[in-house]
């Protein structure tokens, strides 16, 4: 059953299924494509201000808006998240600090996601890189 969320994205939610929480199963949507590569946490002069997981989330999360608004889009056009953290058990522990930071930055929309544990990520310093794909409504 699919619960509409605008009038380009729908929402794909199995009828049964418990409602996710900060995700969605799956995700239907026309447009324009967008495509957000793997954003980390240093600021626009690729200098990291922390080495703190959740500050480094909160600065991806700034860095793949800035970057959605390049392509004239938004938070609310993302329709896949992926997430790469160097430790599962920080990222787990962060939740409730990361769905904080993730609604102030991004807002209430939550496309499909994944998450995975990595080995390592290019950057030494960077806790999280997070990559994404938006879909931006076809112009009248």
């Amino acid at each position: 059953m699919s619960t509409p969320s605008s009038s380009f994205i729908d929402v794909l939610q199995p009828e049964g299924w418990p409602r996710p929480k900060g995700y969605s199963n799956g995700m239907t949507a026309s447009g324009r494509m967008v495509f957000v590569s793997g954003m980390i946490g240093w600021d626009a002069d690729g200098v990291f201000q922390t080495d703190d997981f959740v500050g480094q989330v909160a600065q991806a999360l700034r860095n793949i808006v800035a970057t959605l608004a390049e392509a004239k889009a938004g938070p609310e056009h993302m329709v896949r998240m992926t997430w790469y953290v160097k430790d599962k058990k920080t990222y787990v522990a962060a939740y409730p600090e990361i769905g904080k930071a993730y609604r102030e930055i991004i807002g209430r929309h939550f496309p499909t996601m994944t998450a995975v544990q990595v080995a390592d990520l290019i950057e030494d310093r960077a806790q999280v890189e997070i990559e994404v794909t938006a879909m931006v409504p076809d112009e009248a």
